[in-house]
């Protein structure tokens, strides 16, 4: 493996990035931002970029430029965002704005697929959940929104489509942005892309999840978000959309008026089968949150039990070693560990919490006081 990039390579190669009299080496100088980032130098890019590198890096974006050097230059952006210390970097240097432009269809596959990882690296960054930060504000001000939503669109390229579904679900965890998403009309685009042939329905159901807020729950069911959604539980469906689409039933089913379509659409059997051993922690987690939000229900509570839920449930938190102390109160639940030398009570996870809650009202109405 060669060796880590020095101060003085990162001198040589940004001074090669500003060189356009000498477009061949240009050209290698942008290469080896990935490269380096391939071969498993990614401690090598902090010092690419306080080098100098993102200035003439989101030169290289601009419409004057041929194609191949900007999809380069866009390529070694996506590398470079990655890394958490040159987020504010490029951003400081304009890049947002030329990034979202090249979404278009103007733009070459290639240009498009790293723009749009540039800006997922962009948001994923911790300090980005926050409407405040650097990135976001960028975004909103280039009027990133409606660019991105029509990134979903039938006409990009598919990578473009996860990746913008990606930005837009970290946007989205605040509630106005949320509502500006819906209205700049992402929903139906992401409800398309959660249906068969899509290569990116794990990333449409994780913006769904962001954009399920009390002012848009209606809109997601409205689009018939919850159907293709159900689908999505199935075994045939990977561990992510699996986990996603149940991510987004659970806070759907925190709503009444979804409570009904979604048993409906017949989600309960499919969330009861992830409890089972062989799905993955955090779709077992989701399964139980929704069911516990449709067990609020009296009728899809019973529907629940029919569809083997309460055995279903009991055996989960059962193999977690904790036991469930049904109270009088509808919902109510504490729980007992049985490790020696475990509290008797203590905090729960989700998923234990919802096999309680949706375990007691059950018990509730079959046992009553």
């Amino acid at each position: 493996m060669a060796a880590p990039l020095t101060r003085r390579a990162a001198n040589k190669l940004v001074r090669e990035l500003c060189d356009a009299s000498r477009p061949e080496e240009q050209k290698m100088a942008l290469a080896m931002i990935p490269a380096t980032h391939l071969i498993g130098h990614r401690d090598s890019l902090p010092a690419i970029g306080a080098a100098g590198a993102i200035p003439p890096l989101v030169q290289l974006l601009g419409a004057h430029v041929h194609t191949h050097s900007q999809e380069l230059a866009a390529g070694a952006l996506a590398c470079l965002a990655q890394h958490e210390s040159i987020v504010e970097t490029i951003t400081d240097a304009g890049a947002i704005p030329p990034l979202l432009q090249l979404l278009g269809p103007a733009s070459s596959d290639g240009v498009q697929r790293g723009a749009a990882a540039t800006l997922v690296g962009l948001v994923q960054s911790p300090d980005c959940l926050s409407s405040r930060s650097r990135p976001v504000a960028a975004i909103i001000a280039a009027g990133g929104i409606p660019l991105l939503t029509r990134a979903l669109g039938p006409g990009s390229p598919a990578r473009v489509q996860q990746n913008a579904a990606v930005t837009l679900s970290y946007l989205a965890h605040n509630a106005e942005m949320a509502v500006s998403i819906a209205f700049a009309g992402a929903i139906p685009l992401l409800v398309q892309l959660l249906g068969p042939g899509s290569a990116a329905p794990a990333a449409a159901a994780l913006a769904l999840t962001g954009l399920v807020h009390p002012e848009t729950a209606v809109a997601i069911v409205a689009a018939g978000a919850i159907s293709p959604l159900v689908q999505l539980l199935g075994a045939g469906s990977t561990v992510d959309a699996q986990k996603c689409a149940a991510a987004v039933l659970n806070k759907l089913a925190r709503h009444a008026t979804s409570v009904t379509a979604i048993a409906a659409a017949g989600a309960i059997p499919p969330l009861v089968q992830l409890l089972g051993r062989r799905s993955s922690p955090d779709a077992q987690e989701m399964a139980a949150g929704a069911l516990m939000g449709l067990a609020q229900n009296a009728e899809v509570a019973v529907s629940i039990a029919e569809a083997g839920g309460t055995t279903a449930l009991f055996f989960f938190f059962f193999s977690a070693g904790c036991w469930p102390s049904i109270s009088g109160e509808e919902g109510g639940a504490d729980w007992e560990s049985e490790e020696e030398g475990a509290p008797e009570e203590g905090p729960l996870t989700l998923a234990q919490t919802a096999a309680a809650q949706a375990l007691s009202l059950r018990f509730a109405k079959t046992f009553p006081h």
